[in-house]
């Protein structure tokens, strides 16, 4: 018996099941697009000690109490200092240290005035700067912790690793970091109709475009994907290639056999094992036939065969579960609502995810139709960064309807309902 549930519930069902994945430290020169598995903190204030964040000329303030353009002071400049070095000197009110840009600010000083707004002479054979206004005390000073406090937390854990967040690591140190390992997900196309990518056409056979697709959508999702080939129509050979899946992967993703054909063997699969069956039908368009089912903890996922439907199945329940997995809050598509451009008047009795195309325009979202609306239509899918939702019940919609989409290429933190 197939009875279909809502979307909502089928994802409800799903991540109840989600647990968080192991750690593992990497290099600091690798780290980058993985995800932090620990809070980053500040080991030390930055910067950690005053410094200076231009080229001039450090000084004592109140020692430019008088200065005007009318009225110049004098101070002596007896050092210079770069980054990287410390005049170990005490500083007198009418002395300046000239200083470069992230040089410490000598004992003494309390301001720096830039130097394009001096002018440096010689008289008597000592060096002079020549001053023309005030300078407030703490002008120019990067102080002790300006940047970041030590003890505060400056990247959260489950935030994807980039460029900017490289930079931080090495700030303090972190020449190993922790990062969630890939969950690996093994990817079994079932079928007898399959071929390999390389294979020549032949007649009644398609070439097997599942698995790479779903290759492509697991490691976005941040999942090491693990190619288990393609499965003949027999349920001992399907059963077997499960059983070796489960053993090496976290995830079991199958495409296809999961109708009720009569070469259909994944719920026997199921039932074989004694996987707990989470749903075998959910109320959508496409990928109905989409099914989920646990075994010692470890995750099936048993999607469509047809292409528009299988990507639909994996983005809906298997990258949020994929995204737990690796401590991700930002789990789910980002929902969002846009301006329908064409008319859609194909009646829902199910909720329908329509591969659409996205754009800004006059500061709104507007959406489209991209292609043929079937579950075996891979065309559209090329085109497609987002999934017009519409609601099971309607009975089509009109060019300037407000409709919700899910962005595809965009990271949300909000829930798909």
């Amino acid at each position: 018996m197939r009875k279909p549930i809502p979307v909502d519930e089928a994802i409800e069902r799903v991540m109840a099941w989600c647990r968080e994945g192991e750690k593992e430290y990497i290099s600091l020169e690798q780290c980058d697009g993985r995800i932090l598995a620990e809070h980053i903190e500040a080991t030390m204030p930055i910067p950690w000690f005053d410094r200076s964040p231009y080229d001039g000329y450090a000084l004592s303030a109140e020692a430019t109490t008088e200065a005007s353009s009318d009225h110049p002071i004098l101070l002596e400049v007896v050092a210079t200092v770069g980054a990287g070095t410390v005049w170990d000197g005490l500083l007198t009110p009418k002395q300046a240290v000239k200083i470069m840009t992230g040089a410490a600010i000598p004992d003494g000083a309390n301001a720096v005035i830039m130097v394009e707004l001096t002018k440096e002479i010689e008289k008597e054979g000592k060096r002079f700067v020549q001053i023309r206004r005030k300078v407030d005390e703490g002008e120019n000073i990067s102080r002790v912790g300006e940047d970041m406090k030590q003890g505060e937390i400056v990247v959260e854990k489950g935030t994807m690793i980039h460029p900017g967040i490289v930079a931080v690591l090495a700030t303090f140190g972190y020449d190993r970091v922790p990062v969630m390992k890939k969950p690996k997900v093994a990817i079994i196309s079932t079928g007898s109709e399959l071929l390999h990518v390389y294979e020549p056409l032949e007649k009644g056979k398609i070439r097997n475009s599942n698995a790479y697709m779903l290759q492509a959508q697991i490691r976005r999702a941040g999942g090491e994907p693990i190619l288990f080939g393609k499965v003949a129509d027999t349920f001992e050979h399907t059963l077997q290639v499960i059983q070796k899946a489960l053993r090496e992967a976290d995830v079991v993703i199958t495409t296809g056999g999961v109708s009720v054909g009569d070469f259909d063997y994944m719920p026997h699969v199921y039932e074989h094992l004694g996987a707990q069956l989470l749903f075998n039908k959910v109320a959508m368009r496409p990928g109905s036939v989409t099914s989920a089912a646990v075994f010692e903890k470890k995750m099936l996922f048993g999607l469509s065969g047809n292409p528009s439907a299988c990507y639909v199945g994996f983005e809906l329940f298997a990258r949020p579960f994929i995204k737990a997995m690796l401590g991700q809050s930002k789990r789910y598509l980002t929902r969002a609502q846009a301006v329908l451009q064409k008319d859609f008047l194909k009646p829902n009795p199910f909720t329908r995810f329509v591969r659409a195309s996205v754009s800004h325009q006059d500061g709104m979202l507007h959406v489209e139709p991209v292609g043929k609306d079937k579950s075996n239509i891979v065309s559209s899918l090329a085109q497609a960064n987002a999934l017009l939702v519409l609601p099971g019940g309607t009975r089509g919609f009109q060019a300037g309807s407000r409709v919700d989409v899910l962005l595809l290429h965009d990271e949300g933190d909000c829930v798909w309902s």
